[in-house]
């Protein structure tokens, strides 16, 4: 019987005060996988921004007992310090993207030493705290005992627990879509869009097709294709925050009994479709969190899965949808003549394409790092059939 992996823990010494010197310490965790700090020390509102700054760029943890909105102005104070060091851009697009990335993975970092320590029950025993334990619940599961996590992270469950809460507008999938913690939210419309409004392959527009939805994140794409009369979607994904998370939104949207959810640890379900989606993360980059599986994927694989799985997968006369930002392509990441040889690689034709222009407000930012990239990009549908 394999041994379970070692719970990592972080520790401390209490401060003068009620048990001065006595010894502290609590499970330690981190959705990004960051490790846990090896020095702690309390801090509490007395604490001035720029020796705070000093500690977390040495390495030094702050685990927070004071005011749970001091902690949160503190955090923002280190944000901006952080942000007066944000990098020149580089000589050409992928260096500025990495130089980005870069930048982005360490302030990420520094911000991540400011902790709170959540209680028995999830809760935060801080002034001013809200009532974190259902939040908390949905993101980490049932508590297992007292755990430290960075304030910043525990701000990013908050926020999921209001977006699970009041969820996304959807009309072309009949209603709103609420995500999960860790699962990405179809806030992008575009990509939604385009699903909504290209021409469907007869088997699917007559209903009596099955189409697969690989990678369905929040089921979103799985909807809008059941709400547009294809008779049967099975929607896959191998993260199980993912396949709660669809399988809840199929069943609030009243489509359980055409849309089913399967895990898809091998991307494709067994069978074929008359229409197979995939909408793979768009980056070529490796993903540093659970949110960023929906942005990077390294070496393109889940894209490269699907092109050579696709051709054996379809019914006669079917087509498979790619769905697929060129950021990319500005960024120097990928190249379109590269993108097209991995379709003929895969024995694959182009039958036609949709695109769609962004409209995020990232793209019409000036001062984003990747603006030019960003404002020149165009999220395309592509059409694609085996080519014999």
């Amino acid at each position: 019987m394999s041994e379970m992996p070692e719970v990592p823990v972080i520790g401390w010494t209490e401060p003068a005060g009620a048990e001065p010197g006595a010894a502290r310490s609590a499970r330690w965790h981190s959705e990004s996988g960051m490790p846990a700090p090896k020095r702690v020390v309390v801090a509490d509102d007395r604490l001035k921004a720029d020796k705070a700054y000093r500690l977390v760029c040495e390495g030094t943890a702050l685990l927070w007992r004071g005011d749970y909105q001091g902690a949160r102005q503190l955090l923002k104070a280190l944000g901006r310090r952080l942000d007066r060091l944000a990098p020149k851009p580089g000589s050409t697009p992928a260096e500025t993207f990495h130089r980005h990335r870069q930048s982005r993975g360490h302030r990420a970092r520094v911000l991540g030493m400011l902790l709170v320590v959540l209680e028995e029950d999830h809760a935060l025993d801080l002034r001013r705290a809200p009532d974190v334990r259902q939040a908390c619940a949905e993101a980490y599961g049932p508590p297992q005992g007292r755990t430290a996590v960075s304030l910043r992270e525990l701000l990013g469950v908050i926020g999921a627990h209001e977006w699970r809460k009041k969820g996304v507008e959807m009309p072309a999938a009949g209603g709103r879509i609420h995500p999960h913690y860790g699962v990405f939210s179809p806030i992008r419309g575009e990509y939604v869009d385009l699903v909504a409004t290209a021409p469907l392959p007869a088997p699917a527009r007559l209903g009596d097709g099955t189409a697969f939805d690989l990678g369905t994140g929040t089921g979103v794409l799985a909807a809008v294709l059941a709400h547009r009369g294809v008779g049967r979607v099975v929607a896959t994904d191998s993260s199980p925050r993912a396949l709660v998370c669809a399988r809840d939104n199929v069943e609030r949207l009243g489509l359980a009994d055409r849309v089913e959810v399967v895990d898809g640890g091998a991307l494709y379900p067994q069978g074929r479709a008359a229409l197979v989606v995939c909408n793979p993360p768009w980056l070529p980059a490796r993903p540093t969190s659970a949110v960023e599986q929906g942005v990077y994927d390294p070496d393109s694989a889940m894209l490269k899965a699907f092109l050579a799985g696709l051709a054996e997968h379809l019914e006669p006369w079917g087509e498979g949808w790619l769905i697929i930002s060129d950021l990319a392509e500005h960024l120097g990441l990928r190249g379109r003549q590269e993108l097209l040889d991995a379709f003929d690689a895969a024995g694959l034709r182009v039958v036609d394409r949709h695109d769609a222009k962004p409209r995020h407000p990232r793209a019409s930012d000036p001062g984003d790092p990747l603006h030019t990239a960003r404002a020149a990009e165009v999220t395309s549908l592509w059409r694609l059939a085996p080519a014999d």
